[in-house]
């Protein structure tokens, strides 16, 4: 590894596709979930809101333990806990782990699992998937089917929905027992506050009133984001980002998507729509994007940008009728074997993704830039050459360098994500107002 880039992957973790295993540490229950550092306005939380998430990011704590990290009296636990309880949202177990010499083991707080379970999505056109969790953050069932492929109704897409769901319910154990909350992330512009899909590469409509029309059918409070967004959740709660306050997430895959958490929590801009990294500019009158405009970076690193060259390099006729997928597998193979114009395609592709990075780090300075997306199995994207490009477009005088991890997690990650910004919003509905 050049001493270019040193300080810029220090952790490369290629953690390879998952199969069933449904996130990246699969860390509800005993190990806890959620962010393990408090947000920068925890404060504005309710006390027994902030209790109650304490234990259930260390999955399990002691009164005493609590009392020290929330900075409140043993009194206030007492009280608070006993509520908590009763409310069936925790309970008390044995603290087995620091059991003394002499005398019973002391007892701890536990979330119960039990109390509630939520629904994560996510949508793609190429494989729709859903996980139920518990309140404990355990996953229960998950269910994973492929997606349609280009922009459906609003009426079919749901219906896809809908199936995914009742899927991952019958996975569970009991497709009746009830949910509380459902949370969903598709690609395009996302409006989290107002539930409002306005562009997705998914429908045929636009301004698609999406989180109440969802709410009616299936009865339940309804959350959307973007997927990226969700991915991000995902490290936060359950993987790499647990003990980090500011970090970005950069996917490759249909397309380039950009998720940033900054002070333990997800930062999605004004209107809920900010972070589009792929449809940043990095050629004036450049390619074109899917999304109608030229020059995006996206049009350059996107599944749909290598396989468009990808048909020249190869010699496909114009009426080869192959998946992009599979023309990008067949593109990497060849460039594996010596193929040179295969080679030099991921390679301008990694000199156009290191730009964007390098942009992400002027702009944020995060602690952490997580690379994923099912695109990060190919090594090319990643490359020393593409991680010495990074460092030498950015700025690093007086500081250290951003950390850059790789992460090739499998399809379930994502909706685990969605989950947990289910488990959040329900967490705040339950324990957040003054009821």
């Amino acid at each position: 590894m050049s001493s270019d880039h040193a300080g810029y992957i220090r952790d490369v973790k290629k953690i390879e596709a998952l199969g069933a295993s449904p996130d990246p540490s699969d860390s509800g229950g005993a190990g806890g979930c959620g962010p393990l550092l408090g947000h920068d306005h925890a404060e504005a939380k309710p006390l027994r809101q902030q209790v109650f998430e304490h234990v259930r990011a260390e999955g399990r704590a002691t009164r005493a333990d609590i009392a020290r990290a929330v900075g409140i009296s043993a009194g206030s636990v007492t009280q608070i806990s006993a509520d908590l309880i009763q409310r069936g949202l925790l309970e008390e177990v044995e603290e087995t782990d620091r059991a003394p010499v002499r005398g019973r083991p002391p007892i701890a707080l536990r979330v119960v699992g039990g109390a509630g379970r939520v629904v994560g999505v996510k949508l793609s056109d190429q494989v729709h998937s859903a996980v139920i969790t518990d309140f404990a953050g355990r996953h229960c069932g998950a269910a994973t089917e492929p997606g349609t492929t280009g922009r459906l109704s609003t009426e079919a897409r749901l219906a896809e929905l809908e199936r995914i769901i009742g899927d991952a319910r019958a996975a569970a154990g009991d497709p009746a027992d009830p949910v509380a909350a459902v949370a969903v992330g598709l690609p395009g512009l996302i409006d989290h506050d107002r539930g409002q899909v306005t562009w997705s590469p998914l429908f045929r409509d636009t301004d698609i009133e999406l989180k109440a029309t969802l709410e009616a059918r299936l009865g339940v409070p309804v959350h959307l984001d973007n997927d990226v967004n969700m991915l991000s959740l995902a490290e936060l709660w359950f993987g790499a980002g647990r003990g980090k306050k500011d970090f970005a997430v950069v996917t490759i895959e249909q397309g380039v998507g950009m998720g940033m958490v900054l002070g333990n929590q997800p930062f999605r801009g004004a209107r809920g729509m900010g972070l589009e990294l792929g449809h940043t500019k990095v050629q004036l009158d450049g390619a074109l994007c899917r999304c109608g405009k030229r020059g995006c970076l996206e049009a350059y690193v996107a599944d749909y940008a290598l396989a468009r060259e990808a048909a020249i390099a190869l010699d496909h006729g114009p009426h080869a009728a192959k998946a992009p997928q599979a023309i990008i597998e067949e593109l990497f193979q060849e460039a594996r074997a010596g193929n040179r114009a295969a080679r030099t395609i991921f390679q301008r592709a990694g000199r156009y993704l290191s730009l964007g990075l390098s942009n992400v780090v002027q702009l944020f300075d995060p602690e952490l830039i997580i690379l994923s997306g099912a695109r990060m199995r190919y090594d090319y994207l990643y490359a020393d050459e593409v991680l010495s490009e990074v460092a030498a477009l950015s700025l690093n005088e007086g500081r250290s360098p951003a950390r850059i991890e790789i992460h090739a997690w499998g399809d379930l990650v994502w909706a685990r994500g969605a989950s947990a910004l289910a488990l959040s919003a329900e967490t705040d509905r339950l324990l957040g107002g003054t009821g």
